[in-house]
């Protein structure tokens, strides 16, 4: 793992970048929770979702939002932090264009990160690069407006959530027919259940085809 400060719209960004493989299958945008309660890129949803994802395959890209360790500015509801992705990204691959461009790009997000990475990967399809899959977990859809996502979208949220009560998540997915995957006895920092929370993507990476993503 490397710690490395760049350039941001505000002021600098702090970025941590997990798993660099001389030949990643792929790169995974990682944000984390609401970032006036607590939430830092290294929370421990987020470093659970960081080592499975290193252990598959990937190049992990973690960020502080506005506010939180060496990361400059204030805290926008999302607006700021949906541009400061968005900026970590450009950077990864402008200044790693050799090592990871056109591999495919996984959007992941815990709590107020997922809500984040919706308009992320809006804003990406707009500009005609949308990312290959999104991992929601604990996804904030009874405090913020979380976009519809597609069909593949892995959703995962605790049976006793009582932050983002589950009935709240499931009346977000069905317009989609989006499944979501329960895990029964979770709360919404899945204490006690992080191995499951990591199993659960190992499972739904289980014989993924890299050129369909």
């Amino acid at each position: 793992m490397s710690k490395q400060i760049i350039p941001g719209i505000v002021g600098p960004i702090e970025i941590a970048l997990d798993g660099e493989q001389a030949q990643p299958r792929g790169v995974v945008l990682l944000a984390h929770p609401h970032p006036l309660f607590g939430g830092t890129m290294d929370n421990k949803v987020v470093t659970t979702l960081m080592r499975t994802f290193v252990q598959l395959g990937y190049l992990v890209v973690r960020s502080n939002f506005r506010g939180v360790g060496q990361t400059a500015g204030e805290h926008t509801a999302g607006v700021g932090e949906t541009d400061d992705l968005l900026a970590v990204l450009d950077f990864i691959e402008q200044h790693e264009q050799r090592r990871y461009a056109g591999l495919p790009l996984i959007l992941a997000g815990f709590s107020f990160g997922s809500f984040v990475q919706t308009h992320v990967a809006q804003r990406l399809v707009a500009l005609n690069r949308p990312a290959s899959r999104l991992v929601l977990v604990g996804t904030a859809t009874s405090r913020w407006e979380v976009l519809p996502v597609p069909a593949d979208t892995l959703v995962i949220h605790g049976e006793q959530d009582d932050t983002v009560p589950l009935q709240s998540v499931l009346d977000w997915a069905r317009p989609q027919s989006l499944p979501v995957v329960v895990v029964p006895g979770a709360d919404h920092f899945f204490h006690g259940k992080l191995p499951t929370l990591k199993q659960i993507v190992f499972q739904a990476w289980a014989g993924v085809n890299e050129s369909a993503e």
